[in-house]
């Protein structure tokens, strides 16, 4: 249900799901390596206060590049669900489901893990953070595989 290659060890990037999460492509870098530490985390604008999801590196509000990494919750409430049995991507299994998800004072559309037709609104979820394909990255004269991981959440 994560999204795992069918290419047989082949790597298409244009059909690759998962950003790219090492230091030498993207500058929110530590939004993955604290997601691989259990923490789910975002950043907040040290200038003005405002706080964003998904992590940014500029503040579009004062546009000030201090910003700050601050932790959000790990568990939820569901406001509501979908599941979604046509046109599921590549490598996952049918229904997906997703869920409105109201985490702390935020809310959030993400997938969810749970048997079909058991989740309802007001059930409690929690992080989840799984591991999917590593991806190939050639840095230097070498080709090394950055591991890669992903969240979702998942009934409490």
């Amino acid at each position: 249900m994560k999204g795992i290659s069918v290419l047989e060890g082949k790597y298409a990037s244009t059909m690759d799901l998962w950003p790219l999460q090492g230091k030498e492509f993207t500058r929110i870098w530590p939004f993955w390596e604290n997601l691989r530490a259990g923490r789910f985390t975002s950043t907040r604008c040290v200038d003005c206060g405002a706080e964003f999801f998904p992590p940014r590196v500029v503040c579009p509000g004062c546009m000030s590049d201090h910003l700050e990494w601050f932790d959000l919750p790990t568990e939820g409430t569901v406001i509501d669900v979908t599941e979604e049995f046509v046109g599921v991507p590549l490598g996952f299994t049918s229904p997906l489901i997703h869920a409105l998800v109201h985490v702390g004072t935020w809310t959030f559309f993400v997938r969810v893990e749970a048997e079909p037709g058991t989740l309802k609104p007001g059930d409690k979820v929690k992080l989840k953070v799984f591991e999917v394909d590593a991806m190939p990255a050639e840095i230097g004269r070498n080709v090394v595989e950055i591991p890669r991981v992903h969240y979702c959440f998942e009934q409490a």
